[in-house]
């Protein structure tokens, strides 16, 4: 899509566009769901009369048609408005970009442990195809996939969380104590290890399965031949010649598990009680509360695109030939 234009006008374009169509396909699909936030008032309020709904849907702009309601709500999109929460009585905006930060530290922390430790797996298992280590490290990666990740949390919880007692369980800090300085981001941390963790022993299997494969065929390739007889060492091949290659479908596959990874989040930030926006977006959900959710799965959307262009940057830099394109 646009391939004549500069590079990074035609990035701008593509977040533009699958932002876009992501708003559209997003609103229409929220509107088949059954109920809305008035729904939500009615039923919290039993002595509410029927004249009072009308009344409420008005001032909402409920009572509108759908596509009425798309061409408002596509307005306010121009106009970087993503509108006001009802439930939380504050801007969309704000909302969101008071519990980014803490929905970016869980991702990028899993991220980044799940493929360094995946990569370190995927190469320790290739030097030796269907050895002992090979054996046992694709059957606890395997194990960490196959568990779901809410057990897998509540594993964690149990066991480090309440027996050992050596990490908090729930929460981003703890609120009972007024650390600052490097007090603070070690709380931080402790906090941050359980989430973290549960993400990483999900993910990280994916990681190792796919760069072990990749190696394995990259250690059969000509050139790794060519550096072992001019006198390398194994680590050395595996190190300089290697491995660039073989992490190549490793970047790829992090494009495409960039929206699942946030999709897990939901599930991490519940069981956890992490204040990002999986656990916005849960109580965006129950309580009907579309602006919020709208404006949650725009910012979702836009993060995935920013994701799948971070990987092709980094994809250019490992791999000259894609630079031409």
């Amino acid at each position: 899509m646009f391939p004549r234009l500069p590079r990074p006008l035609r990035y701008l374009l593509q977040i533009l566009f699958v932002v876009g169509v992501t708003a559209i396909a997003n609103f229409f699909l929220l509107k088949l769901v059954p109920g809305d936030l008035v729904d939500v008032i009615a039923s919290e309020n039993s002595g509410i009369t029927p004249e009072h709904v009308a009344q409420l849907r008005q001032a909402y702009g409920l009572d509108q048609s759908v596509l009425a309601q798309l061409g408002y709500y596509l307005k306010s999109l121009l106009s970087l408005d993503l509108g006001y929460s009802f439930r939380y009585g504050e801007p969309v905006v704000d909302l969101i970009l008071g519990r980014l930060p803490a929905t970016l530290a869980l991702i990028g922390a899993g991220l980044a442990l799940s493929v360094a430790l995946g990569v370190l797996l995927g190469v320790l298992a290739a030097r030796r195809p269907h050895g002992l280590l090979d054996t046992l490290l694709s059957g606890l990666a395997t194990a960490g996939y196959s568990a779901p990740m809410f057990w897998t949390a509540l594993m964690l919880i149990v066991g480090f969380g309440v027996h050992l007692n050596w990490l908090p369980v729930g929460g981003i800090r703890d609120v009972g104590a007024a650390h600052q300085g490097w007090a603070l981001w070690l709380d931080y941390a402790r906090h941050l290890a359980l989430p973290v963790a549960t993400v990483a022993i999900y993910y990280v299997a994916i990681y190792a399965r796919l760069s072990r494969a990749s190696m394995i065929e990259t250690l059969q390739e000509d050139y790794i031949r060519t550096a072992r007889a001019r006198g390398n060492g194994e680590a050395r091949v595996i190190r300089r010649h290697a491995l660039k290659n073989a992490i190549l479908p490793v970047i790829t596959m992090l494009g495409l598990q960039s929206s699942a990874l946030l999709g897990g989040s939901i599930v991490v930030e519940t069981v956890f009680a992490w204040p990002g926006l999986g656990q916005l977006s849960f109580e965006a959900i129950a309580s009907r509360d579309v602006n919020l959710l709208l404006g949650i799965l725009l910012m979702s959307a836009a993060l995935v695109a920013l994701m799948n262009i971070a990987v092709d940057a980094c994809y250019g830099l490992l791999d000259p030939r894609v630079r031409k394109t």
